[in-house]
């Protein structure tokens, strides 16, 4: 009887140890699931997933190379200005402003209707865009003729000057239209921008939200256009192809995820 006593003890003070264990345990797996996924997220950064390859995405920018772009104007990448850099796509700061640094850049492809996604971080005093449907004209800056999505450090912009940015911010159709509101993350953060472009209909997106959208042609747009800075350059907009291009305008942006859908 006392043996079945220290026995029944034993099994008891065993279990409980087990559950204490099994508690640690949990907790620990919860740890690492965690950093798998981080680490996961980090490691599905500039690829395809096998959904968005049979949907017919094309990756423009693996982490590695920049084979898939080059210079405005130019047959080659900028040799300054420009980095790849722990699998990021980044335009340095230069101060040199509109004029950029190393210039700004475009896709060797061209697109016409299309879906496109990338990631982007504004640091201090940012300052850039993504233009679409771009053509190149000699001795003319790619604004000229392409559309924008801006890209801006809001924030600092907003408290240092006092020019009328309205239609100067993050996500807007750069000049010509305004967001609603600011859905933009902080300096530092990672934004998601979507831009689809489909028979003149365009949109633009930032973190899940739409910023504006409009039709190329119509008479709102005619409107917009005249009463913008774009009304002295007949071919802005025009195009029903062009490349894909992101701007340098001598403040440090970083990119990613990089990727389009033809439509």
């Amino acid at each position: 009887m006392k043996y079945f006593k220290l026995t029944l003890v034993s099994i008891i003070v065993v279990s409980v140890l087990a559950a204490c264990s099994g508690n640690k345990t949990a907790e620990e797996v919860e740890e690492k699931t965690s950093e798998e996924t981080s680490s996961n997220e980090e490691e599905s950064s500039n690829k395809l997933t096998d959904a968005e390859i049979e949907e017919g995405w094309i990756l423009l920018f693996d982490g590695k190379t920049t084979d898939q772009w080059r210079g405005y104007n130019q047959e080659t990448f900028p040799t300054k200005g420009w980095a790849v850099k722990d699998e990021v796509l980044m335009v340095s700061k230069s101060g040199t402003e509109e004029e950029g640094f190393g210039g700004d850049i475009i896709t060797k492809k061209q697109f016409g209707n299309f879906e496109l996604r990338l990631d982007f971080m504004v640091k201090d005093t940012s300052n850039s865009g993504i233009l679409y449907l771009v053509r190149e004209f000699e001795g003319q800056p790619i604004w000229h003729n392409a559309p924008e999505y801006q890209i801006l450090d809001n924030q600092t912009y907003l408290s240092m000057d006092e020019m009328d940015r309205t239609t100067q911010l993050t996500g807007d159709n750069y000049d010509l239209q305004a967001a609603p509101e600011d859905y933009s993350n902080a300096v530092g953060e990672w934004n998601t921008a979507r831009i689809i472009v489909n028979n003149n209909h365009v949109e633009h997106w930032l973190n899940g939200n739409k910023t504006v959208e409009y039709e190329i042609g119509s008479e709102e747009w005619e409107a917009l256009v005249k009463a913008s800075k774009f009304a002295e350059f007949p071919e802005y907009g025009r195009a029903k192809m062009g490349h894909i291009g992101i701007q340098d305008h001598g403040y440090e942006v970083r990119f990613r995820n990089i990727k389009i859908k033809p439509l």
